[in-house]
């Protein structure tokens, strides 16, 4: 402070800077003046609001117990209630579970008595978030309406979102996803208009991400994330981005992109580790199951004996890493333990049971495998995601296998990689190709087999797991030396950017480049969500496997569909072209060779801009696509015709 600058013009900038949330500058000026003299009890807590969206937990905590005793000597029980409960939240986050009792304990007294006020409603929540933890959910369900019928009574502009979020978040606990989701997608919607206070705005976008992980819901949770971070960035906050981060770096480990979650896993401890030590815990948690999928088992063991020393339990990817590891009594223990204290969070048992059935596998255990089976399917009936049910599939294949049923594993384990496929989980839709190919080896089918393993081991090596690349690899070459064919069956794509050098004529050379970049980024990205497998990029143009022709339709339409938004939102995109045929071709080092290879090519030449052309043959296999009439068509250099159809990949009414 200047020597001409009084206290109270400090002052007035401390208050105009905390109103335009220059928290760096609010929270100097409010030190400032308060070396000079008391603050009252509202600047302290815009003093401790300020620290806290700095990241200075320790020191928002400590001016907040400031404030607290201002509004006590004051006698305004609501406002020390409501203080008291913000500590008692801020010190759970510092893992002092004792201290955030204590802090409860002290609202609930101030309030006996005392007038009605949002206190109150604030107070129901919190009773209603240790109702959820001990897994009462109508208990808080009951709770929450207590705090909307308070809110509903007062003109607090925050208590009724809390209120509505926690009813959304509580009915989703209980299965009523219907029920459920629509309200955290109210909320999110009025925390994205800008007309909630900070905290709250971040507490709801916070959970929605976190749901849409729960949920399985990976590309919606994605989207909010990136919403989460751009609010975060607009705020100038710091501290509270981190607790995005870790759900994002989960939902960014579930679509596969590995190095981006293991980023932001890194980025969310640095950032949590002295604002809360309790979401930094979940950041090193994190951090292991991204790098136990890398295949850094070392790195890997190291975040989650971090994660657990917070208190965290880190699993299912501790069980897993002890099962990488050969400990498989360790695994088998480590797993069940962790069950039974998750004994009231579906979502978290939803996680561990499929890795409880893969140890069992390991260690042959069938009852085991069994009751995993049978409880997630109970939790798939009464929640019904598409990720839960992929992974309720998964289990039941595993189990199938255990019981030498490889029938009925390739039946379950078949739906839970087209349902991995569908939520854009290319790590599991990998796994689940493996054991599929586990069952079709036991059932004599080496041909299926060796298609499934390789579309396996390429998916992995796209993702960087190239330890868990191993075990394809070793499977497919144990299959071909006992004699499976190098001829196999895949459905082939080739693309093309349709008039290039005309555009390249009209936006020049740089522009092209950076829309070659685009276009090129897109369609490999496609590619890896539908299991293809890049063979050749040459020119504007891809030649890209499929183990079926379903993978492979589904990714040429979700390219048209990339291809026909970014038009829309930005007003252009490259036409491409593509064709489709399914066929026998031979497998070498080089890539795929054949009249059938020859054929896919030809009939990506004839289709025209924004079209999918595939042989009638190749669409026959794919149940419910739409498309022309079938035509017949000559392909030069193919002596005989071959009858064609466009694929319909516009969204339907019904889509």
């Amino acid at each position: 402070m200047s020597g001409t600058e009084t206290p109270a013009a400090t002052l007035d900038q401390a208050r105009e800077a905390f109103a335009g949330r220059a928290w760096q500058r609010a929270h100097e000026l409010f030190a400032a003046v308060a070396a000079q003299r008391p603050l009252d009890a509202e600047d302290l807590e815009r003093f401790a609001k300020a620290a806290y969206w700095i990241g200075a937990a320790n020191g928002a905590i400590s001016v907040r117990e400031a404030a607290y005793e201002a509004f006590l000597a004051r006698g305004d029980n609501a406002r020390t209630a409501f203080c008291a409960l913000t500590l008692q939240r801020q010190h759970a986050s510092m893992l002092q579970d004792s201290l955030a009792a204590a802090w409860l304990t002290r609202a609930e007294r101030l309030l006996v008595g005392a007038d009605e006020s949002t206190a109150h409603g604030y107070l129901a929540i919190a009773h209603a978030d240790a109702a959820r933890a001990r897994g009462d959910l109508a208990e808080a369900l009951t709770l929450v309406e207590r705090a909307q019928e308070i809110a509903s009574r007062f003109d607090d502009r925050d208590l009724p979102t809390w209120a509505l979020m926690r009813r959304g978040m509580f009915l989703v606990d209980a299965g009523r996803v219907d029920e459920g989701w629509p309200l955290m997608e109210e909320v999110a919607a009025t925390a994205a208009g800008g007309e909630l206070g900070s905290f709250t705005t971040g507490a709801v976008l916070t959970n929605v991400v976190n749901m849409c992980r729960d949920l399985g819901d990976y590309r919606r949770g994605s989207e909010w994330s990136d919403a989460a971070m751009r609010w975060a960035d607009r705020q100038q906050i710091e501290g509270f981005p981190g607790i995005c981060r870790v759900n994002r770096a989960a939902i960014l480990r579930m679509l596969g992109r590995l190095r981006e979650a293991e980023e932001e896993a890194r980025s969310a401890w640095q950032e949590l580790v002295e604002f809360s030590p309790a979401h930094a815990a979940a950041a090193q948690h994190e951090l292991g199951e991204v790098q136990l999928r890398l295949g850094e088992l070392a790195a890997a063991d190291e975040a989650f004996r971090q994660a657990r020393e917070l208190g965290e339990d880190p699993q299912p990817g501790l069980a897993l890493l002890r099962l990488v590891q050969g400990d498989l009594d360790v695994a088998a223990s480590s797993i069940r333990r962790s069950l039974q204290v998750a004994a009231f969070d579906r979502f978290a048992r939803a996680r561990m049971l499929p890795a409880q059935a893969e140890i069992a596998g390991a260690v042959g255990n069938a009852q085991t495998a069994r009751a995993a089976r049978d409880e997630l399917a109970e939790i798939a009936h009464q929640v019904g995601t598409p990720s839960i049910r992929a992974a309720s599939e998964w289990t039941a294949g595993l189990a199938a296998l255990l019981e030498d049923d490889p029938v009925g594993a390739s039946g379950h384990l078949s739906e839970a990689r087209k349902r991995w496929d569908e939520v854009g989980a290319p790590y599991e839709s990998a796994k689940a190709a493996v054991a599929y190919a586990q069952a079709q080896l036991a059932a004599g089918n080496e041909e299926a087999a060796a298609i499934e393993l390789d579309a396996a081991r390429t998916a992995f090596e796209r993702l960087g797991a190239h330890l868990e690349a191993r075990r394809p690899a070793e499977l497919l070459a144990r299959t071909r030396s006992a004699g499976a064919s190098s001829r196999t069956v895949r459905t082939f794509l080739f693309t093309d950017i349709v008039g290039s050098t005309a555009l390249i004529e009209v936006i020049g050379d740089e522009a092209w480049n950076d829309l070659r970049r685009w276009h090129n980024d897109a369609l490999r990205s496609a590619f890896a969500d539908h299991g293809g497998e890049e063979i050749d990029h040459a020119g504007d143009g891809f030649f890209v496997a499929f183990p079926d022709a379903a993978r492979a339709v589904a990714c040429a339409v979700a390219i048209q569909r990339r291809l026909a938004e970014q038009r829309r939102a930005q007003g252009f995109a490259p036409q491409v072209r593509m064709g489709l045929h399914a066929t026998a071709a031979t497998r070498d080092e080089t890539g795929y060779t054949g009249l059938g290879v020859h054929t896919a090519s030809r009939i990506g030449s004839l289709a025209g801009a924004g079209e999918i052309l595939a042989s009638a043959e190749t669409l026959a296999a794919v149940p419910n696509a739409r498309s022309s009439e079938r035509r017949s068509v000559s392909l030069k250099g193919i002596v005989e015709p071959v009858d064609v159809v466009l694929i319909d990949w516009r969204p339907s009414t019904k889509d």
